[in-house]
């Protein structure tokens, strides 16, 4: 039977990167679950590869057909944007294994849909200075640079990943990623023992 690990952490941790460097890395070989997305697309992001970039008519037709397995709603300085992972054919546990990227809330629901033996949680932490300054650099990089929501995503983070919630949640474990080829080796490791 298959399982999922789902990867999450606060925003500017490195999930993106540590993500593509497990893609590349783990075996037995993980499938990924595209989620998706009502937030525009940001440079370099390509449409069905870190998400399904979708609109709001989109999710409530799919809500109506009782695909939404898990959805979450920010009230954005730009308008609500919503995230949220569907039952489109792309999850087979009979025959594979998965990797997903999310929030913690998000997490909580998966596990909720399948069950908490088959889904792994990896949390990526992080100095919250490093993560400010890591953020505040991405965005300077965009051609129209969001700061007031990349404040607003960076505060929000220490509600939703509070202490509170991560014990809610059983969340024990942690990796650091201030230094990233460690950090990578640590959760490979800890992955394929848990897979096995």
């Amino acid at each position: 039977m298959g399982k999922i690990v789902y990867l999450m952490g606060k925003s500017s941790t490195g999930k993106d990167t540590i993500f593509k460097g497990l893609q590349r890395g783990v075996a037995p070989a993980l499938k990924t679950i595209v989620p998706y997305t009502t937030r525009p697309i940001r440079e370099g992001e390509k449409n069905g590869r870190e998400y399904f970039f979708s609109d709001e008519e989109t999710f409530q037709r799919l809500k109506q057909e009782d695909r939404i397995i898990e959805d979450r709603i920010y009230h954005t300085c730009h308008g609500p944007w919503r995230y949220f992972t569907v039952d489109d054919g792309q999850i087979e546990l009979d025959s594979n294994n998965y990797i997903m990227i999310g929030t913690l809330e998000a997490y909580r629901n998966i596990r909720e849909y399948f069950g908490r033996g088959k889904v792994l949680p990896i949390m990526i932490d992080l100095e919250d200075g490093e993560r400010l300054q890591r953020a505040l650099d991405r965005e300077k990089r965009q051609q129209f640079p969001r700061f007031e929501e990349m404040c607003r995503r960076f505060l929000a983070d220490s509600e939703d990943f509070s202490e509170e919630k991560l014990r809610e949640a059983g969340i024990t474990r942690r990796f650091y990623n201030d230094d990233l080829e460690s950090c990578l080796l640590e959760i490979r490791k800890y992955i394929e023992d848990w897979i096995e």
